[in-house]
């Protein structure tokens, strides 16, 4: 039997289930989450805590291979597709690089692939962000000794004729516009000076520049006669799944060398990367990365216990069994609770209108009731094991606009939901049925991804306590990228569990918090804001985003909040805490790992 947390919570998850163990059912979820929490204490003292605090990297050697997993085909190698297919965008962004780099540490801007310098115009209002590519990078195949310069024309002709052209439909394409004070939309456009500089002109002064134009360079040199040919459909076939994938360019750390369908995924480094050590050796340091194509979590863990696997990021359900066999084989890191967090989410989309499910999502105190309804205790109890904490905040502590007095108000209180139902004309029948005030029974589903045993678990928990008032919840498992294709294209899904990125910037997301963005999830693509409270968060929103002063703008985003916090249109879940292995074959002194980084292994290398 798999060992639980510091061998205690064994005792504990029995004795829930154990007629024999009677005094441990009648203890209090509190005295059990303390007993929890003690032994979290001792599992946690046999980990590594080393988050990067700005440290720099030692000189290593090149050599080895890196071995791991995915756990599912890449659906295209084009970059523009994979905007909607997070695992291959991820598999893509190896052979690719990016402007500008924010450090986390330091709350810092800082040059990546270019330099910038940014010019305020305040006479006109405007801004520029003048950007000059560094020496030194250049398109490759593996193979082969061709060096392609990369130029201006690999960042100006993707911003302008991909992004920019709202007939393709990237997801970048709504970001590249900017609301002026009068209300009217004016696009930020991108001008090439040469070959090695090009501009981003604001027709209004924005707080985050650099957030809003930090892009990945595209080669040019193909996409763009594919376009001149035979237009966005020639963008679109480039790069396909099943292309000879060591046709792929690349100007970033990896090439791709291999791919077997449901087998393998093969990297090989590049030599000719600009970002290198004290020496002058490129990073990368490993030669080689192998990911092999698993399908499931349990096949991944199953890899990595059989030494088949360098680094492993457990479910919580295999953290303990990881801390306590790591031995000399692998150090376990640990990192404090995710700065992000799952969400649960209802569709309000009027394509639904029919349904009765539309009516019950359209209305702000259901979706408070649905809050009241997540018990965030059992979810970390029973599915973290623990090692995680409520999500009640909007923004994360590593926003600069995060305040700790702002928090959901809506918590556990499974009496106050149904308060908050009968306010609007819900009632329990005699089975103890719930029924909408026209006797519609109260049911509907809660897609999540197959994949995710951890969202299985939590959606169980939730499930069972709606249950408990009356209400039906399907659970309804289905394929990643069918969910994907449900949220942006068909929009016939019910309720779902998904989750963003950590919202480091207040004005991230302008594809998603916007009403008018392409994945604002709960009813994307408005052509007017359908709510009044919707209108108020696109103001605030935009006021948010031209503000530059601090103060000023903490009580806009305040407000912001607030209002999305009051609203539920999605409600956080809980931050997990989180741990890391990796073999020590490798040298650790470069391994970082941490919540706001996650785990640092750009520059690790084999131990002599």
């Amino acid at each position: 039997m798999r060992k639980r947390l510091a061998g205690i919570l064994g005792c504990i998850f029995c004795a829930l289930v154990c007629i024999s163990c009677r005094k441990t059912v009648d203890m209090s979820l509190a005295e059990i989450a303390e007993i929890t929490q003690s032994g979290n204490e001792r599992l946690l003292e046999k980990t590594v805590s080393k988050p990067w605090r700005g440290e720099s990297f030692v000189p290593g050697r090149t050599g080895g291979t890196w071995y791991d997993t995915i756990l599912s085909d890449p659906k295209t190698f084009n970059q523009l597709i994979a905007e909607r297919d997070a695992a291959s965008s991820g598999i893509i962004s190896n052979t690719l690089d990016y402007l500008v780099d924010y450090d986390m540490h330091s709350r810092e801007w800082k040059p990546h692939c270019a330099f910038f310098e940014i010019e305020i115009d305040e006479k006109n209002g405007t801004l520029t962000v003048h950007y000059t590519l560094r020496d030194g990078l250049f398109w490759t195949y593996y193979g082969r000794n061709e060096k392609i310069p990369v130029t201006s024309d690999d960042f100006v002709f993707w911003y302008n004729e991909v992004a920019g052209d709202k007939e393709i439909g990237s997801s970048g394409y709504a970001q590249q516009f900017v609301v002026m004070p009068d209300g009217s939309e004016r696009r930020v456009e991108c001008v090439k000076i040469d070959d090695k500089r090009f501009d981003f002109v604001f027709p209004r002064i924005v707080a985050d520049p650099l957030l809003a134009t930090n892009m990945s360079l595209c080669p040019s040199f193909l996409f763009k006669p594919a376009k001149e040919k035979d237009g966005a459909e020639g963008i679109k076939a480039l790069f396909s799944a099943d292309v000879d994938v060591r046709t792929i360019p690349s100007c970033g750390k990896w090439y791709i060398t291999e791919y077997t369908p449901a087998q393998r995924l093969v990297f090989k480094r590049n030599p000719y990367y600009w970002e290198k050590d004290d020496n002058g050796t490129s990073i990368p340091y490993m030669d080689e990365m192998v990911y092999q194509v698993v399908g499931d979590m349990n096949t991944d863990y199953l890899l990595f216990k059989q030494g088949k696997t360098e680094g492993f990021s457990p479910r919580p359900e295999d953290v303990s069994d990881v801390i306590e066999n790591q031995k000399d084989s692998y150090t376990v890191f640990n990192a404090e609770g995710s700065m992000n967090a799952q969400f649960w989410s209802f569709n309000q989309n009027p394509k639904n209108s029919g349904e009765a499910y539309y009516r019950w999502f359209c209305n702000k105190k259901f979706r408070q009731a649905m809050s009241c309804l997540i018990n965030r205790d059992r979810i970390i109890d029973q599915t973290y094991r623990g090692l995680a904490s409520a999500k009640y905040s909007f923004f994360p502590e590593a926003n600069p606009f995060y305040n700790p007095e702002i928090t959901l108000q809506y918590r556990y209180d499974p009496a106050r939901a149904v308060q908050l139902l009968e306010s609007i004309g819900f009632y329990r029948d005699s089975d103890g049925c719930m029924r909408d005030s026209t006797g519609e029974k109260v049911e509907f589903d809660l897609t999540i991804a197959s994949s995710n045993t951890v969202t299985n678990d939590m959606a169980l928990i939730i499930a069972d306590e709606c249950s408990k008032v009356g209400i039906t919840l399907n659970i309804r498992q289905i394929d990643f990228q069918k969910l994907i294709e449900m949220l942006t294209a068909t929009y016939d899904w019910q309720s779902v569990i998904l989750a963003f990125g950590a919202i480091l910037f207040p004005s991230q997301g302008s594809n998603v918090w916007p009403s008018y963005g392409n994945l604002h999830l709960w009813y994307p693509l408005q052509e007017e804001p359908a709510t009044e409270w919707e209108a108020r968060l696109d103001y605030l929103y935009n006021e948010g985003c031209y503000t530059i002063n601090h103060s000023d703008a903490q009580k806009i985003w305040d407000e912001y909040q607030r209002l999305v916090l009051e609203e539920c249109p999605l409600i956080y879940l809980v931050r997990s805490r989180s741990v890391y292995a990796i073999r020590n074959k490798w040298d650790l002194q470069n391994v970082y790992y941490d919540n706001r980084n996650g785990a640092m292994t750009d520059w690790v290398f084999v131990r002599n």
